[in-house]
């Protein structure tokens, strides 16, 4: 790989791991109409660590706030101190992160008469001749955004009706166990089917669960910290250790390169999410993904009747 497919890489990977338009999506498409079908496994996931420094580095004080928290909770839980109906915002976001996260095992359930588990769907469905899955994805992207903005709406007239609008907006800050399990079963769906945002539809869902926008939005994005951690060490165990034992030949720069790239501007993304979240500028996304997916979905049926790829020239992979 050299440094500037790197570059788009890292941009495409930064820009969308965060805004509500699908990472996997995205890289997809791109590697769907450059030819750059990129195999290094160890590359994809140097690109997710970038974005994980993103989150850490927007959210270094909330996150430092939950450590602390977990750590006292800890400590109460055995000391016998520990009350669940007394715990604060922070105790109650570190508890609903824990109960948010264990929907993903749902994803290593093996799928009956074959030797995949159900999170290697997602490597399946991101093989050329399931190009339209990333265009019906993108567009179920767009509905769920849809809704979402669409309760939050409703939710908010519902509270400047009652008179206890404040300037946060309106709905609940504080999760209950079924929106935590909600969201996390969102996040499981998301990660099966390339052209899901896993943002946009975790946001979505609390949403739906009348959470305020803006702690649904920071909820979502510290709900996916341990998951791309996660997620990095599991691929990187794969791309260092191979099945096959061949020898991994790593390129430090445009690895880096790309590392960079995706943290920078993985950083810039997540606060131009915030601010068009603060400012009902949601459409913009709604738009974006229903018209890109539509795009996509109509290239992928003209691919299907003639079995080639339109930019590339080569046969479909299934």
């Amino acid at each position: 790989m050299d440094i500037l497919n790197a570059i788009i890489q890292g941009i495409v990977q930064g820009l969308t791991e965060f805004l509500p338009v699908s990472s996997s999506g995205h890289l997809n498409i791109t590697q769907h109409i450059t030819g750059m079908q990129e195999d290094n496994l160890f590359f994809s996931v140097m690109l997710h660590i970038g974005t994980l420094a993103a989150v850490v580095a927007v959210y270094f004080k909330l996150i430092l706030k939950l450590l602390k928290a977990f750590g006292l909770m800890v400590k109460d839980i055995f000391t016998g101190k520990f009350k669940w109906s007394k715990m604060d915002n922070e105790r109650n976001m570190v508890m609903m992160i824990i109960i948010g996260l264990l929907p993903l095992f749902l994803l290593f359930i093996p799928v009956p008469g074959t030797d995949m588990k159900i999170k290697d769907l997602a490597d399946m469905f991101s093989k050329s001749g399931y190009f339209i899955v990333v265009g019906v994805s993108l567009m179920i992207t767009s509905t769920l955004l849809f809704i979402g903005d669409l309760k939050n709406k409703h939710t908010t007239k519902m509270y400047k009706d009652k008179g206890i609008v404040k300037d946060g907006g309106a709905g609940r800050k504080k999760y209950t166990v079924f929106d935590a399990l909600t969201v996390g079963i969102t996040q499981c769906f998301a990660a099966l089917l390339p052209g899901v945002s896993r943002s946009g539809s975790t946001l979505a869902a609390s949403e739906l669960r009348g959470i305020n926008k803006q702690a649904a939005l920071d909820y979502s994005f510290i709900l996916g910290t341990p998951a791309i951690v996660a997620a990095a060490v599991l691929e990187g165990k794969d791309a260092l250790f191979p099945d096959d034992g061949k020898a991994v030949t790593v390129e430090f720069l445009p690895v880096i390169v790309g590392m960079i790239v995706s943290a920078v501007v993985g950083f810039f993304a997540i606060k131009l999410f915030k601010w068009l979240l603060k400012t009902d500028r949601m459409y913009v996304f709604i738009i974006y993904t229903g018209v890109v997916g539509l795009a996509v979905f109509i290239i992928s049926l003209i691919e299907l009747s003639n079995g080639v790829n339109l930019f590339s020239g080569n046969p479909l992979v299934f």
